[in-house]
């Protein structure tokens, strides 16, 4: 999608402070992190949210789950326990339209974020 931010992350055409990625996703920190770690783990194919998921996309959020453990470990967050939210639709607080996931720690987080 040609207007879509989190696309123009993955094809490079903005800058970002990259911490995974592979064939399938890629994670980088918020440029307006609600922690002390804050990383966004998107798909690299364009999906709007949770409500436009497919039965094929099932393998890709496992994944993410996955390499949100693996960044987990190497930020020093498992241990203490992390956060990881996804906002879907605009009354369930999702900002931009191309799913992702909320990796959140190194701190006490509140009950909401």
């Amino acid at each position: 999608m040609s207007d879509c931010i989190f696309c123009k992350i993955i094809e490079r055409e903005i800058p970002s402070a990259i911490v995974y990625e592979d064939d399938d996703i890629i994670a980088f920190e918020d440029v307006n992190p609600l922690a002390k770690v804050h990383i966004l783990l998107i798909p690299k194919k364009h999906i709007a949210s949770a409500a436009e998921l497919r039965e094929e996309d099932g393998a890709v959020i496992g994944r993410i789950y996955l390499a949100a453990k693996k960044i987990a470990e190497e930020k020093g967050l498992a241990e203490d326990g992390y956060r990881i939210v996804n906002n879907c639709g605009k009354n369930g607080g999702q900002e931009v339209f191309h799913i992702h996931f909320h990796l959140l720690g190194g701190e006490k987080l509140g009950l909401f974020v």
